[in-house]
């Protein structure tokens, strides 16, 4: 599942790029903006983000203050390798659930300008923490605290 991920995050990135300068292109050549064109590069923002978030989670590349474990006690940094897995545990699977229920109570709502519909709009944020709540989930279950990456 890792790589088609990195496809998806890099296709969004390239998006996200793509956007703006094409709206500058239109603006300074043709002299005419293209409507939509800020909403959508947020929309690819949020996207980007939050769909990278679990290869991010999984490679441990999110905030776990490695250089301070490192040079910890062993013991000392171990526990505080499993609190903060624990608090990410905790906190990604609330934020992927509080996205998901946001989604639910708003199935008709969309974006005024483009008029993305608000559960696509949304499914990114569901999606980044739904699946950064299973990956610290699986590195909870193999006792991984933070040297290597899990496989996705």
């Amino acid at each position: 599942m890792r790589k088609p991920l990195e496809i998806v995050s890099v296709l969004l990135l390239a998006a996200l790029v793509a956007v703006p300068f094409i709206q500058i292109i239109a603006r300074e050549v043709l002299g005419s903006a293209i409507v939509g064109a800020e909403e959508l590069t947020r929309f690819l923002l949020i996207c980007t983000v939050f769909v990278a978030y679990p290869l991010v989670a999984a490679s441990h590349e999110n905030i776990v203050m490695s250089e301070l474990l490192d040079a910890l006690p062993t013991r000392v940094g171990r526990a505080l390798r499993f609190v903060i897995l624990a608090a990410g545990i905790a906190t990604c699977g609330f934020l992927g659930w509080v996205a998901f229920q946001n989604i639910m109570g708003n199935m008709r709502g969309a974006t005024p300008t483009l008029k993305i519909p608000f559960w696509i709009f949304m499914g990114a944020t569901t999606f980044g923490f739904a699946g950064a709540f299973l990956v610290h989930l699986v590195q909870l279950r193999r006792r991984d605290t933070g040297h290597g990456s899990v496989a996705l």
